[in-house]
């Protein structure tokens, strides 16, 4: 508590310069908006990424003159090079996954919603979170310099599979366009270790009186849980980042076997192993799936309960399946290996483990689907975008049942089957969530309303499109459909599935096209939207027991103290159909 100071020192902030306030700040809300406003603009990279590779496999070889003049060395007379569109896959998949969808919901709403929820007047370690952020943002500039370089982005796919993200000569992209990958993600590493320091350690100390651990939110349990994965996982990517920098640029063969040839030339290299990387990465990669699941999860339970007006349903079985999920995590991510040739046994073994995390998902699922029924459902915008997010999750997860049973994803694994579960399940889910907590907290982060209208119109053409295009690839998928390759016209038995590819494509440009509605509601209610009252959705949190937006330091005076759980919805003698976390419990009767 020290590192914080007292109430009057914290509040001091009016003393601060424009940039110690808004740029170099220390304080989590601040720090929490930054990450999100960062997170937006790689999206918009990332999705302009992923507009290119549709354009590709649509019409593949086409001539985009227009395209030529934008990006000429990777579409050179207006016609898409093979190397370009490898790296437009690979850079895709590394900004959404953990450029966005990792920095939004556990930096962004971390950040802004922790303290808040658990009554602190601000993160344990004020600077550890701004040198967060700012390593994030060097991360981001590092992943984006990748383009610029000599050679350009890297080939390998966002997984930087060895042996050949090792070795340098292997590919235009694979020299200092690898290195910058590399830089970028043990920048990000830092930037998210320092961030689940700061969350274990915020929660566990800092939480006001009267809030114990089973009176926190899901979304507090949620981004615990993340921050204990990150703080375990994150280290073995670090790791195996540092082992695979050692073998392009210090002559090691950790992951390099010998007998390689690249052209005629024989590589150097003896005595690695590229499964080692696979196991490494994805010992690191099934966690991360959770990293980002997990606060998706949190965030949809609370939107679920506020706006069905009921509690939620088995608070304690939630917490227990969000923690079930977390151990079995580290458990299961040799099912991304089953092609590796495995022992089957041990495939089988993953298989098992694989197909028990389902339970503690399904039992998430049941519950958000008790806790909407008989409900008086108030489909606000971010009510619909969480009811889309358990929609997108049970498809998705559905797809997973397939692909975690070894004989069945042996066949489907290189297929575009695979492409379709793994957007659903680890991108469009929690993007859906994402947009149901900035619907939700953006009143209390910038005092002013969203359009409803506009976020209606937003989810709708959302949802629709999200199904139109991965619902498509399913089905491409299971006709064989090959994922990663440059021109479909190559494979005869492949030319029939083309028009699927042109509907997914105007399909993708429409679900783009949508996304500007969000933007444009977002801009607009940051400067004319309604003002906000204090606790606008009439929620129980503590977020919203202070003013909107919060003054520095969180609550003017006394933080208050917190008397029930934050699900107290409709509940026996208060007047209201919700009750304030600081709300004193009704007295007993008398003689009882």
């Amino acid at each position: 508590m020290g590192a914080l100071g007292t109430h009057e020192s914290i509040t001091a902030d009016h003393k601060l310069g424009f940039f110690r306030r808004y740029i170099f700040s220390l304080d989590h809300k601040v720090i929490g908006v930054q990450y999100i406003l960062t997170a937006m603009v790689m999206a918009i990279v990332g999705g302009l990424l992923s507009m290119l590779i549709r354009l590709q496999l649509a019409w593949p070889s086409h001539q985009w003159p227009w395209l030529g003049q934008v990006i000429p060395t990777g579409m050179e007379g207006g016609v898409m090079k093979p190397e370009f569109y490898l790296s437009l896959v690979t850079m895709h998949g590394t900004i959404m996954v953990f450029f966005l969808l990792t920095a939004v919901l556990a930096g962004g709403f971390g950040n802004f919603i922790i303290p808040l929820q658990i009554g602190a007047r601000d993160m344990a370690f004020p600077f550890l979170n701004a040198l967060s952020y700012w390593t994030f943002f060097l991360s981001c500039l590092a992943i984006l310099s990748a383009f610029f370089v000599v050679g350009g982005a890297p080939l390998g796919g966002w997984t930087a599979y060895a042996p050949l993200s090792a070795l340098p000569q292997t590919g235009p992209g694979q020299g200092m366009g690898m290195t910058m990958w590399i830089v970028a993600i043990g920048l990000f590493v830092f930037s998210s270790l320092f961030g689940a320091l700061n969350y274990i350690t915020t929660i566990l100390n800092l939480r006001t009186k009267g809030m114990s651990m089973m009176r926190l939110p899901l979304t507090t349990w949620s981004l615990l849980i993340t921050a204990i994965l990150g703080l375990l996982a994150f280290p073995v990517l670090l790791g195996a980042a540092i082992l695979l920098f050692f073998d392009r640029s210090g002559g090691t063969s950790f992951f390099i076997p010998g007998g390689l040839t690249v052209g005629e030339k024989l590589v150097s290299h003896a005595g690695g192993h590229p499964l080692l990387w696979q196991h490494l990465f994805w010992f690191f990669g099934h966690p991360e799936v959770y990293i980002v699941i997990l606060p998706a999860m949190g965030i949809v339970s609370d939107i679920l309960s506020t706006f069905s007006r009921k509690p939620i349903f088995s608070y304690k079985t939630m917490v227990l399946s969000m923690s079930s999920i977390g151990v079995l995590s580290f458990i299961v991510w040799g099912h991304h290996m089953f092609v590796s040739g495995m022992n089957p046994l041990l495939g089988s073994a993953f298989a098992l483990t694989t197909l028990a995390i389902a339970v503690p998902s399904a039992i998430k699922t049941f519950n958000w689907l008790f806790t909407l029924w008989g409900a008086r459902i108030r489909f606000t915008a971010a009510m619909l975008f969480s009811i889309g997010f358990v929609s997108l999750f049970v498809s998705g997860g559905l797809s997973g049942i397939f692909l975690g049973n070894s004989a069945v994803d042996i066949h489907l694994h290189d297929t575009y089957f695979v492409v379709a579960h793994f957007h659903l399940i680890m991108a469009v889910a929690p993007v859906f969530a994402m947009f149901a907590g900035l619907y939700y907290w953006f009143p209390k982060m910038f005092g002013r309303m969203m359009n409803e209208t506009l976020g209606k119109l937003h989810f709708w053409g959302s949802l629709i499109g999200v199904y139109c295009v991965f619902f498509t690839m399913h089905v491409i998928g299971m006709a064989g459909h090959i994922r990663r390759t440059y021109d479909p016209y190559q494979y005869e038995f492949l030319k029939h599935l083309q028009p699927a590819n042109i509907f997914i494509t105007k399909a993708a440009f429409i679900l783009g096209a949508v996304q500007l509605l969000f933007l444009i509601n977002f801009w607009w209610s940051l400067f004319k939207g309604k003002k906000a009252t204090d606790n606008p959705w009439r929620a129980n949190s503590l977020e919203w027991t202070t003013s909107t937006p919060p003054p520095h330091g969180n609550w003017e005076g006394e933080i208050p103290t917190v008397c029930r759980w934050p699900y107290d919805y409709s509940a026996p003698g208060v007047k209201e159909d919700f009750a304030l976390q600081s709300e004193p419990l009704p007295a007993a009767p008398s003689g009882k």
